[in-house]
């Protein structure tokens, strides 16, 4: 019952994530900033009162070793988030970071030695095909836009390039910290929970010097409309009620993770996330009428298919499929 109850939290979660997050960026494109602080202060506060019972239980992890995990979080949280002030447009941002297990297979190669299976190396190098071809598509949309001067066309390339080097980044650096944890997990044990907390936590200070933009973006919201509340009948600025409700649904997508982690086999969590991105994909094609063409289809098609392959799913699911006919059959 609980996992399926985690993966509701997940899909419901992460999906209407997605909407608020592009109301927010169509409205203001440079909010990055102000919607990872309002995420990271909620989930530290949460933290704060749940997990670290007011600062009183000591983390099981030293703090030292947080320093090392906070610092790389907090970039790939702020990088990912301004990639969407540097015309990346969010189907592309999703499918870009559906990559992220290429750079765990490259980074794996390199820091942990590993070697993998032949199937392994094709089903990334779907991911990679697919990627490049979202990528390629995505920038010649760019490039191509008619209202655009000549100079404006090329400013806004140049912008789009700037925003693939800031989502690659991310991805190289989110996988060297997953390789990070999975050292400190293995000494330590897992601690899910307080590693999100700490994750939280301990990088608001680092905003301090984002809080110009922060700022800026705190009037912007205060100038926007105002959304009537159901039930209380209180009005507020709308562009507020967009960023609670991606906070909210942030931190139910986080919980539901959490929760399959704890009820899961590590495969199968990756399956629900892959499915999940998938899903909040085509909802935001379809709700938005994001531009996607037949190449972006193909693309898309090969990093599910690849990701889907990456993980064995149908090797598993046939495994699981013998063991409960053996279980059937001694019934």
């Amino acid at each position: 019952m609980r996992p399926a109850f985690a993966v509701g939290l997940v899909f419901a979660g992460c999906c209407s994530n997605v909407i608020f997050l592009e109301l927010l960026a169509r409205k203001h494109p440079g909010c990055g900033n102000i919607v990872t602080f309002a995420q990271f202060l909620f989930i530290a506060v949460e933290g704060f009162l749940f997990e670290a019972n007011l600062g009183r239980k000591p983390p099981a992890i030293p703090l030292r070793y947080y320093a090392i995990m906070v610092t790389m979080f907090f970039t790939v949280s702020v990088m990912n988030n301004y990639a969407l002030n540097l015309n990346i447009a969010m189907p592309l941002h999703m499918i870009f970071r559906s990559g992220s297990l290429i750079a765990n297979m490259i980074l794996g190669i390199i820091i942990l030695k590993k070697r993998y299976s032949m199937f392994k190396y094709i089903s990334i190098a779907l991911v990679s095909a697919g990627i490049f071809i979202c990528t390629f598509m995505s920038a010649k949309q760019v490039t191509s836009q008619s209202s655009l001067s000549e100079k404006d066309g090329f400013q806004a390339f140049a912008w789009w390039l700037l925003g693939i080097g800031a989502l690659t980044f991310a991805l190289l650096m989110s996988a060297r910290m997953g390789i990070f944890q999975e050292t400190l997990y293995k000494q330590f044990g897992k601690h899910s929970k307080e590693a999100l907390f700490y994750n939280h936590a301990l990088p608001l200070p680092g905003f301090i010097f984002l809080a110009s933009d922060i700022y800026d973006h705190v009037v912007l919201f205060n100038k926007s409309e105002l959304y009537q509340l159901p039930v209380i009948s209180v009005a507020m600025p709308i562009m507020w009620v967009y960023l609670l409700m991606n906070v909210v649904t942030q931190y139910v997508c986080i919980r539901g993770v959490f929760i399959l982690t704890t009820e899961c086999t590590s495969l199968t969590v990756t399956l629900v996330v892959t499915l999940r991105k998938f899903v909040s994909l085509i909802f935001s094609i379809l709700y938005f009428q994001n531009p996607f063409t037949l190449w972006h289809c193909l693309g898309t098609l090969f990093v599910f298919i690849g990701t889907l392959m990456y993980t064995e799913v149908w090797k598993n699911l046939g495994t699981t499929k013998s063991h409960l006919q053996r279980e059937d059959k001694k019934d």
